[in-house]
């Protein structure tokens, strides 16, 4: 599976069949691909649905190759156009493949034409990667999701939000329901994988999306299961049985910093009383009381205002750059395009350049895992039917289990 340690660490050489369209699926197919691994993405004719969400190159939702959103998840897939009721041409890419993933419940599955166990007992040696919203088998199994819905099924969605809980819950950007479930299907792929290299045996593994959230909840279930007591969604900062005090602060310049101001130990308020002391904002917070939690938390508004003038007299970079010196867990609230500008994932070459399909290049984030023997990158996503041709010219022969 991999060419280390005198190579480069990568999944080259083994074969992955895309057939699942949900993005928590195309994310585990992305994740191997830009590792070295053959990603072959099978597209209906005129492709897959993430093809058509926008936004679009040249503002053209016309061209099946011009989708950001298929760009981001599809990084470096071979694409082959393969009709849904042509199962002989599907049958010979599953039998040639080491992986393949799929996002669908049982009902949609057998509508194609796929019964998984009879796949795996055919092929032994083939992997079999289900990422479905609610799993194999339960009650639920057949059931729609998205990712609003699986964050609201899931639990999570009830902790996030704004102190005023006549607003409902808010959804947090970013997939992270789909990339929530594609992490434990990429986990257990991996594991899956070592298990073969032991004993040549593939296996089908079941990741259920719903599950994959409900145990992301963080500090939801550990309080409901042990004092019974729920959560209230909090601003920006973590959900707590009781509210706690706002954690955002706004500098000279406009941009806001996170700072969680009533510290727990003793030390780190007296670094901080010591950074405020060298503006003259000390004032009477040195005094040994304050040393105790609960005075400072008797004290929160007295101590807030103090705050609030304290960063309003100095720039978001001053501030972060001086509180990280200090060892203050502070940081500032960066909008997602400023983050092509931080020196730090510049140094670490976190954005490479990627060929795009439609000509050109742009910048991509690379993978966010780092290897001693090397590291993979993105490749151009897929023109649709790209590599048809080539593909199913040569998956006419045997299967690799």
């Amino acid at each position: 599976m991999w060419d280390g340690p005198t190579g480069e660490l990568t999944y080259s050489g083994l074969r992955v069949v895309e057939l699942g369209h949900g993005t928590q699926g195309e994310i585990v197919g992305k994740l191997l691909a830009d590792e070295g691994a053959e990603v072959i993405k099978v597209e209906p004719p005129g492709g897959v649905p993430g093809r058509r969400v926008g936004p679009f190159a040249n503002d053209d939702p016309t061209n099946p190759d011009g989708s950001l959103h298929f760009w981001s998840y599809n990084t470096g897939k071979q694409s082959v156009v393969v009709d849904p009721d042509d199962h002989a041409t599907r049958d010979a890419l599953i039998a040639s493949a080491d992986v393949l993933i799929t996002t669908d419940g049982p009902a949609e599955l057998a509508h194609s034409g796929l019964d998984l166990e009879e796949i795996g007992e055919r092929h032994p040696g083939l992997v079999l990667l289900s990422i479905s919203p609610f799993g194999l088998t339960g009650p639920w199994r057949d059931w729609r999701t998205s990712d609003l819905v699986g964050l609201a099924a899931g639990g999570p969605l009830m902790s996030c939000g704004y102190d005023d809980h006549e607003i409902p819950p808010i959804r947090p950007g970013g997939n992270q329901g789909f990339q929530i479930a594609a992490s434990f299907g990429h986990s257990g792929l991996l594991l899956a994988l070592l298990e073969r290299q032991a004993t040549g045996l593939g296996q089908l593994v079941d990741v259920s999306m719903h599950e994959a959230i409900a145990v992301s909840g963080e500090l939801a279930n550990p309080y409901w299961f042990y004092p019974r007591v729920l959560l209230q969604r909090q601003t920006c900062r973590h959900a707590q049985p009781s509210p706690t005090q706002p954690a955002l602060f706004e500098c000279a310049d406009g941009v806001s910093v996170y700072f969680a101001l009533i510290l727990s130990d003793a030390r780190t308020w007296t670094t901080l009383v010591e950074w405020l002391d060298t503006l003259g904002l000390a004032l009477d917070l040195g005094e040994e009381k304050y040393l105790a939690l609960s005075c400072r938390q008797e004290n929160f508004g007295y101590i807030q205002n103090i705050m609030e003038s304290f960063f309003l007299m100095q720039d978001s970079t001053t501030v972060y750059e001086e509180a990280q010196r200090r060892g203050l867990p502070l940081g500032p609230v960066f909008a997602p395009e400023e983050l092509f500008e931080n020196v730090h994932l510049q140094e670490r070459d976190f954005f490479v350049e990627v060929e795009l399909p439609t000509g050109g290049d742009a910048l991509f984030p690379a993978s966010p895992y780092r290897f001693s023997y090397g590291n993979g990158r993105p490749g151009t996503p897929p023109r649709l039917g790209e590599h048809s041709a080539s593909v199913l010219a040569e998956v006419g022969g045997g299967a690799r289990g």
